[in-house]
């Protein structure tokens, strides 16, 4: 009667703490630059070191420019933050990859292109959106900085398990409707705290269907619901995907693997905490109109009226419209934007880049749109060369970017301008998330490059040709 969440959990348990929390064995920590220097420096004091330092991996993603990686970092807070990681990870012994690295890039898109983050693995990282890796049929979490110190030197946590969730999509997705678009429509009927408490396992024939990529993005965005962390049971996709991968098992070792691989999966008389089902027909393509990720419409719909919204959250509603400029009832088709930007751990891989190019190929970017395409890694990047992605991109008018965390957050060069509109593929749109001012608009590739090519909210549907 175990759910796939428990499996993994329990076979992770080194102890249970009674009336406490359980002591939970990780099989990978990753850390960036943001939040591991505290972690770093308490060791010191302490006069530890790690305990297992080969499954501690480094990589700077957020604070990094997206042009220009080949010279110093201009801000001195940045290249401060970035050079310190660097030197943490050489005293420590850990395994590093630094700016300009062929193998860097966003931290959640490496670890799983690289085979780091595999099924049944317990990871975690000093960052929220650790969820993505759940993708892999792996428990994944963000933890904070003085717990990142503890797996540091323990190689494990303490943590109190979460209560298990399914949300179930049945059917398949429509025309122009992705992954993105899925998990927006899931933060809608459940809000941005419905799966607080929760590990959310996503199952369905909508699920099944969709990608390694379409997983990773859809696993993102659980903690954008509230969720601890998400999770989607391997299956032939995952194992595809992996295949081949630098730190992917090989020889007999790969098939004794995939034995187990096949193992994780909820029973089928498994108990969960609570249970959804939602139908894959009635998902469109979706953008937010709000200043949080659960504020959203289909990309042809109306911002919801006031009466609609309950009176407890009528005042924070008119707050986020103030914010953004709309007004109740509004319909956003056709609304003018000023930049648009494809990236982030949420949709910065190759499959979001074939997306963005199946739209723009043979148009032209719009001459007002500021446009940053920025790959999640430098693999990324590699791959959008051989396959003539770029030459696409190039002829319709657009840059690519180097690899880095960009405009998802203001940490970095890329910040969009003050009450300025951003069509971003990123994973939240608080206020001065992409800078002082400046307003969010989530979306999938397809949604961004219907804006990018109109300059305008448009609906991708009507741009595509198949």
């Amino acid at each position: 009667m175990n759910t796939l969440f428990d499996k993994i959990w329990d076979s992770h348990v080194v102890q249970q703490i009674a009336d406490g929390p359980t002591q939970l064995y990780i099989d990978r920590l990753y850390c960036h630059e943001v939040t591991s220097p505290q972690a770093f420096d308490s060791l010191r004091r302490r006069g530890l070191q790690c305990f297992r330092p080969g499954q501690i991996y480094c990589m700077p993603d957020h604070n990094i420019p997206t042009h220009d990686q080949d010279k110093p970092i201009a801000d001195p807070v940045s290249r401060t933050q970035v050079e310190t990681l660097e030197r943490n990870a050489a005293e420590f012994g850990l395994p590093y990859y630094g700016v300009m690295h062929p193998d860097n890039g966003i931290i959640h898109v490496v670890g799983p292109e690289k085979g780091l983050s595999l099924p049944g693995m317990t990871i975690v990282c000093g960052d929220s959106h650790t969820s993505t890796h759940g993708a892999m049929g792996a428990v994944a979490f963000g933890i904070g900085t003085s717990e990142v110190e503890m797996v540091m030197a323990s190689q494990c946590v303490l943590q109190q398990k979460p209560k298990t969730m399914r949300i179930t999509i049945d059917g398949c997705l429509g025309k122009g409707v992705t992954a993105k678009d899925m998990a927006l429509y899931l933060m809608s009927q459940l809000t941005t705290s419905g799966a607080t408490g929760y590990f959310v396992e996503y199952a369905g024939e909508a699920v099944r269907r969709l990608s390694m990529e379409g997983r990773l993005t859809l696993c993102n965005l659980s903690i954008e619901m509230g969720a601890r962390g998400g999770i989607v049971a391997p299956d032939e996709v995952t194992m595809a995907y992996v295949k081949g991968r630098d730190f992917a098992p090989t020889g007999d070792a790969w098939d004794r693997a995939v034995a187990y691989w096949q193992t994780l999966k909820s029973d089928d008389d498994a108990v969960f905490d609570r249970e959804y089902r939602f139908d894959a027909a009635c998902i469109e393509p979706r953008i937010t109109y709000g200043t949080n990720p659960g504020m959203g419409i289909a990309v042809t719909g109306h911002i919801p009226n006031l009466e609609s919204i309950e009176s407890e959250g009528r005042a924070s509603f008119a707050k986020a419209l103030r914010y953004m400029g709309f007004a109740p009832g509004e319909r956003l088709l056709g609304h003018k934007i000023d930049y648009v930007f494809l990236g982030a751990c949420t949709n910065g891989r190759v499959e979001d880049f074939r997306a963005f190019a199946s739209i723009v190929k043979g148009r032209k970017r719009h001459p007002d749109v500021v446009a940053w395409l920025v790959p999640g890694s430098w693999r990324v990047m590699r791959e959008i060369e051989a396959e003539g992605i770029d030459v696409t991109l190039r002829e319709a008018g657009f840059e690519i970017r180097q690899p880095g965390c960009s405009a998802c957050l203001a940490m970095n060069d890329d910040r969009v301008g003050e009450g300025k509109y951003a069509v971003s593929t990123s994973n939240r749109n608080f206020e001065g998330r992409q800078g002082r001012g400046a307003r969010t608009i989530l979306a999938s590739p397809l949604v961004a490059a219907a804006a990018a090519i109109t300059g305008t909210i448009a609906d991708p549907r009507e741009l595509m040709t198949v």
